[in-house]
């Protein structure tokens, strides 16, 4: 079973900055695109950002020239950089992989998600 272990959340202040990790782990697998999510109280899930295993970034507008997303392909991780936090951008973080296993007959491809990091931006 593949799990993606999420790090990186905590309290800042506005203008601060903080960066969050995303690795997966559990077996020999091929991840396609991967990305970050999140859902602050009383709303709903919404995507941050979006990474191709080449590299190619999509960011949602709110975020952009703040957020920056990279990967690690022979780390199986996903990062994002989070910068000039604002209050707004409070809210539980989820990354999000599509993965193939090959450790079973036939192999699989599906979503995985990570268990969620809180980011909390408050002076």
């Amino acid at each position: 079973q593949v799990q993606l272990v999420e790090s990186g959340g905590g309290l800042v202040q506005p203008g601060g900055s903080l960066r969050l990790s995303c690795a997966a782990s559990g077996g020999s697998v091929y991840i396609y695109d991967m990305g970050w999510y999140r859902q602050a109280p009383g709303k709903q899930r919404e995507p941050v950002a979006h990474i191709t295993r080449g590299h190619s970034q999509n960011y949602v507008d709110s975020v952009k020239g703040r957020f920056t997303i990279s990967r690690d392909n022979a780390k199986n991780t996903v990062y994002l950089q989070m910068n000039s936090l604002k209050p707004e951008d409070t809210a539980v973080y989820y990354c999000n992989a599509d993965v193939t296993v090959f450790s079973g007959s036939p192999y699989t491809r599906s979503d995985y998600w990570g268990q969620g990091t809180q980011v909390t931006v408050a002076s």
